[in-house]
């Protein structure tokens, strides 16, 4: 019988050696020993129990039997991996040493500084970077390998039929009422007059902190409007390399020296003060005052009528919506994924939740269809602006059908057709590898023993 729940849930690899880089509690020795030989490669106790550690940390679910599970699946990982060698795949040191960056800030920003992850740790940021290396090239192969496997698997019409036949009718799914919603954004500009004014306060600002007269920590905490760092001083970790970064704020700060504070610069949220406090290569600690230029009401009227104008030629057809939101939309994420909002999983479907207050407001009052009238509204950082919406399509309340689901329908059957052929690949493969498992872990999992031993 098929199993809704485990097609619904994407069919991939779970095991990750993200846990090889998680550090361990200092001043405890633990014992260790190889669970499994894979080729030339070893499959350590301490790595099933950190993995496992790893997910409850995160909050995943432990599936029954977690270290068989994650046994059976770092086999296919290693399987994998030294399949991607023999084919020569490309992964690069440089993309080896992003992924372990990447990884050290989220480690970071879960323990709150350097100073405590290492603590923590009881190793430096580069030892536990040495420590993950080797791990990490492992898995970004056995991705790649995984990826080469499935890359050509497509499905047909027919196919996605079938797959929904067999999927239990009381099994199926149930949707609430989903959207697409796309949007123009103007965000105005303030006048020079009062831009000039909160330039001169950031001058102020900037003396007395090298006056020592004020401390940047009070001072943030006052006059910055940033909601995301005020209550901690102004403080952010940042790494040079990190594209989610305005780019005028990581230049100016990465040419300032430990101590320096920048004159105000201006960036997309509004004009900054910084402060270099601690710099290790393409990393640093930072500190920050921001102050955005109010906008006036004559500026939003001025924005009104600018896309008024815009509604106008979309609805005389002279223009799409798409087309207008290009040349116009001050969206910065519009400029990568399109007008029309996305949700978690990059579907331009939409629930009710994940939008904004005001907008649903709006859509209540909307046809399939309609476009609104310009209207003003401030973001989730308080910046205002004006913006049209365009109500694209919104489904009823229902249980997953052809109909309504299709593109959802065939992704999941894709899924499924990728799986099996991996399955069939693995099964294929593992007979031509050396594989040995430890005598206690086949006997504890011997499924795993069953499993690796096939022929």
């Amino acid at each position: 019988m098929l199993n809704i729940k485990r097609i619904l849930t994407a069919v991939c690899l779970l095991f990750t050696m993200a846990a090889a880089a998680q550090p361990q509690q200092a001043g405890k020795v633990v014992a260790d020993k190889i669970n499994a030989i894979v080729g030339d490669k070893l499959i350590l106790q301490s790595e099933i129990r950190n993995s496992i550690a790893d997910i409850a940390r995160q909050g995943g679910e432990i599936p029954e039997d977690g270290e068989c599970v994650l046994m059976q699946q770092a086999i296919i990982s290693k399987v994998l991996m030294l399949q991607a060698e023999k084919d020569s795949l490309p992964v690069t040191d440089e993309e080896v040493e992003a992924d372990l960056d990447n990884r050290i800030r989220q480690y970071i920003n879960q323990f709150g500084s350097q100073e405590a992850l290492e603590e923590i740790a009881g190793k430096s940021i580069y030892q536990i970077k040495d420590d993950a290396r080797d791990a990490i090239k492992e898995q970004k192969l056995a991705a790649a390998m995984q990826r080469k496997i499935v890359d050509n698997v497509r499905i047909t019409p027919v196919e996605v039929k079938a797959f929904f036949d067999k999927v239990p009718k009381d099994s199926l799914p149930f949707y609430e009422t989903e959207l697409e919603v796309c949007q123009i954004v103007v965000y105005p500009k303030a006048s020079r007059d009062i831009e000039a004014y909160i330039v001169l306060e950031m001058n102020n600002y900037k003396k007395q902190l090298e006056s020592k007269l004020a401390d940047f920590c009070t001072l943030a905490k006052q006059v910055s409007e940033d909601p995301g760092s005020k209550d901690r001083c102004g403080q952010y970790q940042i790494n040079r390399n990190e594209k989610s970064w305005d780019p005028v704020f990581l230049s100016t700060a990465f040419r300032l020296k430990e101590g320096e504070i920048s004159a105000p610069v201006k960036g997309k949220f509004g004009y900054h003060l910084i402060k270099m406090v601690q710099r290790n290569g393409d990393d640093a600690i930072v500190q920050h005052i921001l102050r955005i230029p109010p906008v006036t009401e004559n500026e939003i009227k001025m924005a009104r009528a600018k896309l008024d104008t815009v509604r106008s030629k979309i609805i005389a057809g002279t223009m799409t919506f798409n087309e207008a939101a290009s040349k116009y939309s001050d969206d910065e994420t519009s400029k990568f994924t399109g007008p029309c909002l996305t949700n978690r999983d990059g579907s331009t479907h939409v629930t009710i939740d994940l939008l904004d207050k005001d907008m649903v407001g709006m859509l209540g009052k909307m046809n399939v269809g309609d476009f609104s009238q310009p209207t003003a509204f401030a973001d989730e950082q308080g910046k205002k602006g004006v913006r049209i919406i365009f109500l694209k399509s919104r489904s009823e309340p229902h249980r997953m059908n052809m109909k309504d689901d299709y593109s959802k329908i065939a992704n999941y059957a894709l899924e499924e057709k990728k799986s099996k052929v991996l399955d069939k690949w693995i099964k294929d493969k593992l007979p031509t590898y050396y594989i040995m498992v430890d005598a206690a872990v086949g006997s504890d999992c011997p499924r795993v023993m069953e499993f690796a031993t096939a022929k």
